[in-house]
């Protein structure tokens, strides 16, 4: 871990060292501001007044001094003239700004490239690094948590970034912007201790600071820089509190260790209980098989029976079809023949009403014929005799006995001719 801060200056080197201090730094300090040294000068006066002591030389002598005054002049002249254009020639470099000012007031920007200062009062005062990102570590000492515990040291690393660098180079510079920039950060860093206790102190190590980081730019954008990235690498603890917590680890990593093992024997148990789980669920598996395998084959036969049970009903079904259309045709024959019988009744009505008459006058004549006859026993001849009264007695019963033997074969004739 650095135990000093990082240092911000300005160096003063001429134009073909600036590119080396503005990557490189100097002496292990940061360097984003070079001041130029200025070549230019008052210099090529001098052969300037020469050469116009030669022209006039020349316009006022005759003769072969006059053409080698002209000629004197004007190399002077062409002398002077390529000395100020390679004076004027200024380059910035890719990545930089350069501050251009005029009576050492500042007047604008220089953009990376080739430009051109013909006046010798117009100058580059500064040429300021505005592309890259200057990296700046700042390890603040003694930080009380919390609970008022010091920390050894917080390590806060940043890059910041200068966006403008005309308010850079007016309003602080370098020099001046890495005390600022220090203090802002030892004020940073200790608001932020104070917010965390002692035993979560290296939770600050790569934790997010992005508040940290917008507080820095609110406080430091009036100088034309922008803080691009912070973070804190690392957090040292009181050595007494390092041994604590050096015991803590040491019981964490025991723990740890129990942990590991009891999850190793914990997993075991599951993949035991897991296998015996699969073994289940095979043999449930295949009894759900076998279960399915008999379910077919029952269904089968039941299929098979109802297949017989429905061809049997079929045939008991023909069978009564055919019954009971040989009786529908019998009943069907006996109906026509009733029918026709009917019918031959109906035609020999008249000729049975004969023949009924007629049988009702035979059987009245055999009525007739057998009916009792009167006995008429006349007695006004005076015969009283007990004789005849005798034979009056026995004669009486045969014919009575007479009489009814023919009722009995009228009957037995008329019966018939009924039915």
């Amino acid at each position: 871990m650095s135990k000093e801060f990082s240092r911000i200056k300005e160096a003063l080197a001429g134009w073909s060292e600036i590119r080396q201090l503005l990557r490189g730094g100097e002496q292990g300090r940061l360097v984003p501001v070079v001041i130029p040294k200025d070549r230019r000068g008052f210099a090529w006066v001098a052969p300037l007044l020469l050469a116009v002591y030669l022209a006039g030389t020349a316009v006022l002598a005759d003769g072969v001094i006059s053409g080698a005054a002209a000629a004197g002049a004007v190399v002077l002249l062409l002398a002077t003239g390529v000395w100020l254009w390679r004076s004027a020639i200024i380059e910035i470099e890719e990545g930089t700004t350069g501050i251009r000012s005029r009576w050492g007031a500042i007047v604008g920007t220089l953009s990376p490239g080739r430009h051109y200062l013909w006046l010798p009062w117009d100058r580059v005062d500064a040429v300021v690094d505005t592309s890259t990102e200057i990296p700046y570590t700042a390890p603040v000492t003694s930080c009380p948590t919390a609970e008022d515990v010091p920390l050894k040291a917080i390590e806060f690393f940043l890059k910041f970034r200068i966006v403008d660098p005309v308010a850079f180079v007016r309003t602080i510079g370098a020099s001046n912007f890495d005390m600022v920039l220090s203090s802002a950060v030892q004020d940073a860093i200790r608001q932020r201790a104070r917010q965390v206790t002692t035993e979560r102190a290296h939770d600050l190590r790569g934790s997010d600071v992005g508040d940290m980081q917008e507080a820095l730019n609110r406080r430091l954008g009036r100088y034309g820089v922008r803080i691009t990235g912070a973070n804190i690498p690392d957090v040292q603890l009181p050595d007494q509190y390092q041994q604590h917590l050096a015991t803590r680890e040491k019981v964490a990593k025991e723990m740890a260790a129990y942990e590991r093992e009891w999850e190793l024997t914990r997993r075991r148990r599951i993949d035991t209980l897991l296998m015996e789980i699969e073994r289940a669920k095979k043999t449930r598996d295949a009894r759900i098989v076998e279960v399915k395998a008999a379910h077919n084959t029952a269904r089968k036969d039941v299929a098979r029976m109802l297949e017989e049970q429905e061809t049997e009903a079929q045939r008991v079904r023909w069978e009564i079809e055919a019954r009971g259309r040989a009786q529908l045709t019998a009943a069907e024959n006996e109906a026509k023949a009733l029918r026709r019988l009917a019918e031959a009744y109906r035609d020999n009505r008249a000729v049975l009403q004969y023949e009924l008459a007629r049988r009702r006058l035979d059987v009245g004549a055999k009525l007739a014929e057998a009916a009792p006859q009167p006995v008429v026993v006349r007695t006004s001849g005076g015969d009283t005799s007990a004789l005849s009264t005798l034979l009056l007695a026995q004669y009486l019963p045969r014919l009575t006995e007479a009489g009814r033997t023919a009722r009995a074969q009228v009957n037995g004739e008329h019966a018939p001719a009924s039915g």
